[in-house]
């Protein structure tokens, strides 16, 4: 793990401002001297995966954000939804359905970690 920045987490609302607060506690986060170059991409799927939280699991949704060092950057978001979520095909009209493909396109490695309170779902961004 990286030295200069430790990891954080918070606790988000249900709310679909989730998002936008999410957004801005990765801005106040993320570690300058590693992970600064992948904000605008982690900014990204981090809206995905919180929105996808306020929009089909339970309370509690949760953040956390961690440097590894030189390699990149780590998150982290949990929520209490069991059911684990998958990349799915969207028609060209549909508003919605796109959010987990882009976690697979955008991000180096990402998965899902179920646990007694629900799941968290992960993925890291390479700098």
């Amino acid at each position: 793990m990286c030295e200069q920045t430790p990891a954080v987490e918070t606790t988000l609302p249900l709310d679909p401002r989730a998002a936008g607060e999410a957004r801005r506690f990765l801005r106040a986060a993320i570690c300058r001297a590693h992970a600064a170059s992948v904000l605008d991409s982690a900014e990204l799927l981090v809206s995905e995966l919180v929105g996808n939280g306020v929009r089909h699991a339970a309370p509690p949704i949760t953040l956390r954000v961690a440097c590894d060092g030189s390699s990149g950057l780590q998150v982290h978001v949990s929520d209490g939804e069991p059911n684990a979520p998958s990349p799915r095909r969207a028609d060209a009209g549909a508003e919605d359905g796109r959010g987990m493909r882009l976690v697979d396109y955008i991000s180096d490695a990402w998965g899902v970690q179920p646990h007694p309170e629900g799941k968290t779902v992960w993925f890291t961004l390479t700098a």
